[in-house]
């Protein structure tokens, strides 16, 4: 008897190691080994502490990472997953309890036929309930799917902080260049305001005409509109910012000005491996092995399960013999559950866990390919805003020539001041389009460092 006890136990210790979860191979990764421009040395750290030159925007960044609900709520999921997943890991283990119970019933004499009798019992329980033994692996499939999805979690948290700076960066960047116009658009009102009172002085002493005054006032209320656009886009850059740090932010913060290093260049010809390290495609990775896992399950649901209820305790009509001399009683209850005919459930589950698994391959790949598509537009417009940004300043640098010389030339009264308008109007376009292309310039550098997955070092650890 020993013997047969000793072979159901190694037995039973075997296949408790058995598994159904399929090998799990990495999707070959469907873009190019690298970005389509050349390689260049990488000067500077992926941490956006180094990024962002700007210590203004460097502390928006920190108290957003801190105080912005939606990252917050990003968290509490983590946290909540991770509860999740200690929950079913705990189903791995035998859950022990013990209870203790008092029972007193009185039977009335019509029943003894005599008096009436009051019979007490006592009990004491130490013992576990339907512990499921885990032969072919169907908890510890569950269990690695919780732990890849709580994994998966943790990887949208990541992704969510990753985008929450990029989004706090290029607000607070909008911020700056709103500003920088709607400073420029003063500029411009003023000046547009002292050529009407130039050309309306010169109308009166009969040396300019009503045309000449009328688009002179057209300049002015074209100005003045522009200002109360910019006056407008600039309160509401406030609002997003402050929106999206989750502190009230002064409208005074000093910073930088928008033509400055405020944002660190990164480097081009990256290898794509680095497209690994985002957190949406880890994400999805995670949720590739989750269906992984799942499978396992759904193949065990084929084989019995062997569940076991055991107890062993004391019982007593008297409190005084509960633990007394021939008071000890146990239970054991083993069950087992073999799946004869259940109308092609099991298989049909079987099928859509290898579908799920099929459809969490695509998504994977499908976010490899959107990442790359990302980095190698975000590379392409970091190689032509150089050579957009030169040839606005060449425009800038060339509108200003011209508007200082037809501003003599009006003053002088060789030009009407029609001229001297058009020229200080076309100043005006070329101001606005430098900082509009600055602005541009700054946000797709920001958009290649949340591309990059918060930046271009192969960092070993990062990666495992």
């Amino acid at each position: 008897m020993s013997t047969l006890r000793f072979s159901l136990l190694s037995m039973a210790m075997l296949m408790a190691g058995c598994s159904l979860i399929p090998d799990y191979q990495r999707p070959a990764s469907p873009v190019a080994t690298q970005y389509p421009l050349p390689t260049q040395a990488a000067t500077s750290s992926e941490d956006w502490r180094t990024l962002f030159n700007d210590p203004a925007l460097q502390q928006l960044i920190a108290s957003a990472l801190v105080n912005n609900r939606d990252l917050r709520v990003a968290a509490l999921n983590v946290e909540a997953f991770q509860a999740q997943y200690r929950i079913q890991r705990a189903d791995l283990y035998p859950a022990v309890s013990a209870n203790a119970s008092e029972s007193r019933q009185r039977m009335p004499p019509s029943v003894t036929q005599g008096k009436a009798l009051i019979n007490s019992t006592y009990a004491v329980n130490l013992g576990i309930s339907a512990y499921e033994l885990d032969f072919f692996g169907r908890v510890r499939s569950l269990s690695e799917q919780a732990l890849q999805t709580w994994l998966a979690t943790e990887q949208a948290r990541r992704s969510a902080q990753l985008s929450l700076v990029a989004n706090v960066a290029n607000a607070y960047l909008t911020w700056r260049a709103d500003q920088e116009l709607l400073e420029l658009t003063r500029d411009t009102l003023a000046a547009d305001e002292q050529s009407l009172h130039l050309t309306t002085r010169n109308r009166d002493a009969g040396k300019s005409s009503a045309l000449e005054q009328a688009q002179a006032q057209t300049s002015v209320d074209s100005s003045r509109a522009s200002l109360a656009r910019y006056q407008r886009q600039v309160a509401q850059d406030l609002n997003s910012l402050t929106l999206l740090v989750g502190t009230p932010v002064p409208a005074s913060l000093p910073g930088q000005p928008l033509a400055s290093d405020l944002v660190e260049q990164l480097p081009a010809g990256l290898p794509s491996d680095l497209l690994q390290r985002r957190p949406d495609i880890l994400q999805a990775e995670y949720k590739l092995k989750a269906a992984n896992a799942n499978i396992g399950a759904a193949r065990a649901a084929f084989f019995p399960s062997v569940s076991l209820t055991a107890n062993a305790g004391t019982s007593s009509r008297d409190l005084s013999g509960l633990f007394g001399g021939g008071s000890g009683a146990w239970t054991f209850q083993p069950q087992i559950n073999l799946p004869i005919f259940n109308a092609g459930s099991l298989r049909a589950s079987l099928d859509y866990s290898k579908l799920q698994k099929d459809v969490a391959v695509a998504e994977y790949e499908k976010s490899i390919q959107t990442a790359f598509q990302e980095v190698a537009d975000g590379l392409a417009a970091r190689a032509t805003y150089q050579q957009q940004l030169q040839a606005q300043r060449d425009l800038v640098e060339a509108t200003q020539t011209y508007y200082n010389l037809a501003q003599n030339r009006y003053k002088n009264g060789v030009d009407s001041s029609l001229t001297f308008l058009d020229a200080q109007r076309s100043l005006f376009s070329s101001q606005q389009g430098l900082i509009t292309d600055r602005l541009a310039q700054l946000v797709a550098e920001v958009n290649l460092y949340t591309a990059l997955g918060g930046g271009w070092r192969a960092d070993a650890a990062q990666a495992q």
